[in-house]
């Protein structure tokens, strides 16, 4: 688990690639827009505690994945905005 002051990072319990780490903020938003809207730089700390959790993975050298499901028909099942980090295997595109 990484944690800074505004995140917290953990194992997903449905995992869907070897590493798969949620980043999630501590303070309650719905969705990507909403972090967006915020516009207080929780985004950018989103996004480095992902590149955080991928490098303690050993996933960063070999590539990874940050997925924002946003809404029903997005995938969102969790209506609290969180980061999917995805890595140790090659991932397919399209997704789903």
């Amino acid at each position: 688990m990484v944690e800074s002051q505004r995140t917290i990072a953990f194992q997903d319990i449905n995992p869907q690639a070897p590493v798969h780490i949620l980043v999630i903020p501590k303070q309650h938003l719905e969705n990507l827009a909403e972090v967006a809207e915020a516009g207080d730089g929780l985004l950018d700390e989103i996004a480095a505690q992902a590149a955080l959790v991928a490098g303690n993975s050993g996933v960063a050298e070999t590539g990874y994945r940050v997925v924002f499901n946003t809404g029903d028909d997005g995938g969102q099942a969790v209506h609290h905005v969180h980061a999917h980090v995805l890595g140790g295997r090659p991932m397919s595109w399209p997704p789903g």
